[in-house]
């Protein structure tokens, strides 16, 4: 059995895919999944056992990239898979495994892809409520209605480059380590305030504790600005890093605090003691799939809005949120 999973180009979408691709070798112990992502989530399978090889979709986001599809499609003929799944609910995903000939094309209808695929479902939100559940149904009949079983995304980690990066970086060994994830790509509206973050470091820097600062380079301003209030006593790789290397720091860590994001999802991954902070966006759709993790959520009459920025102008779904009760939520799980 060879599967062809195209996956999604959000990370903590991909980090939930791997609920899919255990419950496909839990039913297929032998089959082989390759993987298309873009270069920034398809890093993330380095930590995933199950798939076998990963194709970078090289189309920018946001455009057709109706050339590089077609390309990309025709060359995957060559390993003859029997299925391919779809993540993504766009009609661009659905024409890789369309021009790769493959019999089996699986996946929601999203923007009418009939044709396109042949194994189609339809999406009932109010039944298949979370992310991960959407994805993990994919993985059975069309006839089966009942609730899928998801399995908790865990990373792989490889020690050798573990030890690498500590190297890299000169990092200290022998003091717990707490990570910051003030990130959300999405809007400010899934930011927990930087001056609840940076009372938070301070707080745990005054008890010897390391405090690491993640998140793309768009969220480097917010980093610089948490440091600056912790008189640069953090430790900052924001846009410093790779994805890979990401996801290996954030493996050293002791404890994770984030908002809703991509590195939320990856810290859940890794079975890390976790604070889960939402704002605008709902717990119950993307939550972090560890039992380690804490969600953090105070579900005002206005939330979740999904909006980008507060459109009440006062974001108190997150500054509500104090930094003294997350400091004494970290002093629990700790």
């Amino acid at each position: 059995m060879r599967i062809l999973v195209i996956a999604p180009s959000w990370v903590g979408d991909m980090v939930m895919a791997q609920s899919l691709f255990i419950t496909l070798k839990q039913q297929y112990p032998n089959c082989q999944i390759d993987v298309v992502a873009p270069s920034w989530t398809l890093a993330l399978t380095q930590a995933m056992p199950e798939v076998s090889q990963a194709f970078v979709m090289s189309a920018t986001r946001g455009k057709l990239g109706l050339l590089e599809r077609i390309k990309l499609g025709k060359s995957l003929r060559q390993y003859h898979y029997d299925q391919a799944i779809l993540l993504p609910n766009t009609w661009k995903s659905a024409l890789i495994p369309f021009f790769a000939n493959i019999p089996k094309r699986t996946g929601y209808i999203g923007e009418c892809r009939w044709g396109l695929l042949n194994d189609v479902r339809r999406l009932d939100k109010n039944f298949l409520t979370k992310t991960v559940q959407r994805f993990v149904a994919l993985a059975a009949p069309s006839t089966v209605n009942s609730l899928p079983s998801c399995p908790t995304p865990v990373f792989k980690i490889n020690p050798d480059r573990q030890q690498h990066i500590i190297q890299q970086y000169h990092l200290p060994e022998n003091q717990k380590i707490l990570a910051l994830c003030a990130g959300a790509e999405y809007g400010e509206a899934k930011r927990w305030p930087v001056s609840h973050y940076a009372q938070v470091a301070r707080d745990k820097l005054n008890e010897g504790w390391q405090v690491w600062l993640f998140g793309s380079a768009k969220d480097q301003a917010v980093a610089d600005e948490i440091n600056q209030l912790t008189d640069n006593r953090c430790v900052d790789f924001s846009g410093k890093t790779s994805i890979t290397e990401a996801v290996d720091l954030l493996s050293l860590s002791d404890f994770v605090i984030s908002n809703d994001s991509g590195l939320m999802h990856v810290a859940s991954a890794l079975n890390k003691n976790l604070i889960a902070i939402y704002g605008s966006s709902d717990p119950n759709f993307t939550p972090p799939l560890s039992d380690k993790a804490k969600i953090l959520y105070l579900g005002l009459e206005c939330s979740p809005c999904f909006k980008r920025e507060c459109p009440l102008g006062h974001t108190r779904c997150l500054t509500d949120i104090t930094a003294d009760h997350v400091i004494a939520q970290l002093n629990q799980l700790g």
